[in-house]
């Protein structure tokens, strides 16, 4: 079996080498190791790992660098391995393009075959996260509006993520930190949706695609 190359990022230097010790013993090859969100990144553009395994809350955020690693090298499957196991960190973390997210009381001798298995196409995922995910697509109080509303048909599928997360509250500064993209990119994004939907504010909008 070949070995699995992975870029391991983790602020904290004892866990950091229990992971790669549970990564050698079981057939992983630890090419790069950094402590900051900068340093993974540089690993995995400049080595092209297998996987980079990330801490979420390492300096610069481990989610930050899951998202810059994702658009540099799309090829590196992103696996999260974190102590948190909160909402927010989780669906941030899929959202940057995280293939996986693991808790740091995953079984060492395990790890190795989640990695592959993530690299083959499988999920890598606690059990009561999974169901935290299943909640979030079954909440209809989260979903406030009708994909098969007309409105939403015009609408592009950052647009309609945007109006989305807007109509449940958020400001477009917390839009903008969970789609990594500027504050002014969002603006732009919903004045294109006015545009297109020929209403002059948000709130038309959103009632437009509630279908009121």
């Amino acid at each position: 079996m070949t070995a699995l190359r992975v870029v391991l990022a983790d602020d904290h230097a004892r866990m950091r080498g229990r992971v790669r010790d549970a990564l050698e013993q079981t057939g992983c090859e630890v090419c790069g190791e950094g402590s900051t969100a900068e340093e993974a990144v540089r690993l995995a553009l400049e080595l092209r790992p297998d996987v980079a395994l990330l801490d979420i809350h390492m300096p610069g955020s481990g989610i930050q660098a899951a998202g810059d690693i994702v658009r540099g090298a799309p090829e590196v499957v992103v696996v999260m391995l974190t102590q948190s196991a909160e909402d927010d960190d989780l669906f941030d973390s899929l959202r940057a393009g995280a293939s996986g997210y693991l808790l740091k009381d995953t079984d060492p001798a395990t790890l190795a075959d989640k990695l592959r298995g993530v690299v083959d196409g499988e999920a890598a995922m606690p059990p009561r996260l999974v169901a935290r995910i299943m909640d979030e697509f079954r909440a209809p109080a989260k979903r406030r509006f009708g994909r098969r509303s007309t409105a939403a048909a015009k609408l592009s599928a950052r647009e309609w993520e945007v109006m989305e997360m807007l109509g449940q509250g958020l400001s477009t500064e917390e839009v903008s930190r969970r789609l990594f993209l500027s504050a002014t990119t969002v603006r732009v994004h919903v004045s294109s949706v006015l545009k297109k939907l020929r209403v002059k504010d948000r709130e038309s909008a959103f009632r437009l695609l509630r279908g009121e």
